[in-house]
C-alpha cells in the first residue's frame, strides 16, 4: 500500500474508524513505526472521534443488537445510494457511503447507551458532517428548549467570529438559532420554544460574526450539517 501524503488525514480517519481491510491495516501499522507525520494524523483522528466513545456508557450486547444495527444501516444508507448513483470505482463516493454508515451506527449506539444511562433521553440525535463527509459534531435535541452539541473537530474561529447552531423545524418557520458556542467547545444550549424535533429535521453549524447572525438567519459559511434520527 502506497501512502499519499495528500490523503494521509483521510487515511488516518479510515484507519481509526476501521474502514480499511486487514492488508491495508497491516501496511498502515508498519508505516506508523517510522512515519512521525502519519502517527500525528492518527493521533489527531483518535482525538476527534474520542468523544463518541467517552460521551456514553457502554450498552449491553443484547440478543438481536447487531441485527438491529444492520437494519438501521440499511435504512440510513439506502436513500443516499438511490438519490445519487455512484460508480463502483468512485473511491470518494464509497468513502462517503461508508462514513454515512458509520454515522448511522454511531447514532444507534449512542441511542442505546442513552436509554440505559440517562433519566432524560434526547428525542433526536444528528451527526453533522462537512462537505467531505467528515464527522464534525453530534447534536442531541431534548425537545424542551434544550440541546447539546459535542464538537468533534477543531475549527479556526477568528476573534471576531463565532459558531452558531441552527435547526430547521419547518420550511414555513425557516432556520432557527439554538445558540452560540463559546470557542470550539461542546456545550449545552437553551434555544427558543419550538415544536418537538422530528426525524430528518436539519441541523447545522455556521460561522457567524461575533454575537451571532445579525439577521436571525444563517449568513456565514456552513461548517457542517446533518439530519436528525431517532436514538432508538
Amino acid at each position: 500500500m502506497t501512502i499519499d501524503r495528500k490523503d494521509s488525514a483521510d487515511l488516518a480517519d479510515d484507519y481509526v474508524l476501521g474502514l480499511l481491510d486487514e492488508k491495508d491495516v497491516g501496511a498502515i501499522e508498519a508505516e506508523l513505526v517510522h512515519d512521525a507525520a502519519l502517527r500525528a494524523e492518527v493521533s489527531r483522528s483518535r482525538e476527534r472521534f474520542l468523544p463518541l466513545d467517552t460521551a456514553v456508557e457502554p450498552a449491553a450486547n443484547t440478543e438481536g443488537l447487531w441485527e438491529e444495527i444492520e437494519a438501521r444501516l440499511v435504512q440510513q444508507s439506502a436513500p443516499a445510494q438511490d438519490a445519487s448513483p455512484r460508480s463502483a470505482n468512485d473511491n470518494n463516493s464509497w468513502r462517503g457511503v461508508a462514513l454515512s454508515a458509520i454515522a448511522a451506527s454511531l447514532l444507534l449506539a449512542i441511542g442505546l447507551a442513552f436509554s440505559l444511562a440517562r433519566p432524560s433521553d434526547p428525542l433526536v440525535i444528528a451527526v453533522l458532517l462537512d462537505e467531505r463527509g467528515q464527522v464534525q459534531a453530534v447534536v442531541e435535541d431534548f425537545g424542551n428548549e434544550r440541546a447539546t452539541v459535542r464538537m468533534l473537530a477543531d475549527f479556526a474561529v477568528p476573534h471576531d467570529k463565532t459558531i452558531q447552531l441552527w435547526t430547521l423545524p419547518s420550511k414555513e418557520v425557516g432556520p432557527v438559532s439554538l445558540g452560540l458556542l463559546e470557542g470550539v467547545r461542546s456545550a449545552q444550549l437553551e434555544g427558543p420554544p419550538l415544536p418537538a424535533p422530528r426525524t430528518d429535521q436539519l441541523y447545522e453549524i455556521t460561522l457567524e460574526q461575533a454575537g451571532g447572525s445579525p439577521t436571525g438567519k444563517p449568513t456565514g459559511p456552513i461548517l457542517a450539517k446533518g439530519f436528525a434520527r431517532m436514538p432508538r
